[in-house]
């Protein structure tokens, strides 16, 4: 059994949560995350200097509420967890300097986490509702969020994770925006505020979803990529032309509708078809995007296997599933001791 500090800086979350892991069991303690949304909505997206300067000030506030939450003291902790790439590296700092800080002090190993091999590992967080999640591996893993969209096919079980695992199991990916970022792009367009997919989500319920017909990138089978790029601007066009004609307004709900559908396509048929050519026996969806109301419904309809989410507080970036990364990486005897974190650095991208 350990407890495990987890904390999360990468981009506009400020986050900080403890865990218990014991046997296969991920059970969240506590978490406490301080959303920098409304700092960031009257620029229309994440500003990095924002971002940064604000965990400054809140990283503090939520290490110490989250230990109150869970009744423990820093001293209980076997280890600390961070994000320490990808993502806006004054960010990262952070969360980095605050984990070395606190690991130095107490002297706690510290295991630094890929905040993508975190987002997949939300998926095995102890739900207060269901209990902890039965994945039938392999399985097939669609991570849909702000900053990525890729496509994993994984053979087993977290505790047997190889340090190069989310490299060896990666199928497809965007090769250009995210699914998250195109939502948020084309929200900005059509006059919504940041950020704008659950904007997008509420509108298309109303909406007729072949008002119009709007680009899919990468259609042929031979590929499991993604691509969004020419979305935006079909979607600007699109727009213009409905505002020229005064119909933008009346016709908004029908854009969102196939809008929604042009983004979602993409990712149901090629994690259907590499569930089908991989005999996968789950689909497991993670990421911000994993929220929206309609990918869900189609999944239920479409998949062929059955399909897994966290809980929704685990979807977006929280520091629960980092705790849940640093956890299984700790079992494996990757902790650093001051020796080696004290060189830790960050990174704002994906591989060293």
């Amino acid at each position: 059994m350990s407890i495990i500090l987890g904390i999360e800086t990468s981009c506009d979350e400020c986050s900080a949560s403890i865990l218990l892991h014991e046997k296969e069991v991920l059970k969240p303690l506590s978490i406490s995350t301080f959303s920098q949304i409304e700092l960031h909505q009257p620029f229309g997206g994440v500003v990095p200097e924002v971002a940064s300067r604000n965990h400054l000030e809140q990283i503090e506030p939520v290490i110490w509420d989250a230990l109150a939450q869970a009744k423990m003291e820093i001293d209980d902790v076997d280890a600390i967890a961070v994000t320490n790439r990808p993502g806006l590296i004054g960010a990262l700092l952070v969360g980095v300097t605050a984990a070395k800080s606190i690991a130095y002090a107490k002297h706690k190993p510290l295991i630094p986490v890929h905040h993508l091999e975190g987002h997949l590992m939300s998926a095995f967080l102890t739900s207060p509702k269901t209990g902890t999640p039965k994945i039938e591996f392999p399985a097939i893993f669609l991570m849909v969020s702000g900053g990525h969209t890729n496509l994993h096919y994984i053979e087993e079980a977290p505790a047997f994770w190889k340090p190069t695992m989310l490299k060896d199991s990666l199928i497809g990916h965007s090769i250009d925006d995210a699914a998250g970022e195109a939502f948020d792009k084309t929200a900005k367009i059509l006059g919504f505020p940041y950020p704008g997919g659950k904007w997008i989500d509420e509108q298309a319920q109303k909406g007729d979803r072949n008002a119009f017909e709007l680009p899919r990138g990468l259609k042929q089978r031979d590929s499991y990529d993604f691509s969004f790029s020419g979305l935006k601007t079909a979607v600007l066009l699109l727009a213009k032309r409905l505002e020229m004609e005064g119909s933008l307004a009346q016709a908004l709900p029908d854009v969102c509708a196939s809008l929604q559908e042009a983004i979602l396509d993409p990712l149901l048929r090629k994690a259907t078809l590499l569930c089908k050519e991989k005999k996968a026996k789950s689909i497991v969806v993670v990421g911000g995007v994993a929220a929206n109301s309609r990918l869900r419904q189609r999944l239920m309809e479409e998949s062929p296997v059955p399909v897994l989410y966290p809980d929704l507080q685990y979807c977006t970036d929280n520091a629960a599933m980092i705790a849940a990364a640093g956890a299984i990486r700790f079992s494996q005897g990757h902790g650093l001791m001051s020796q080696d974190f004290l060189k830790l650095n960050a990174f704002a991208i994906a591989e060293s």
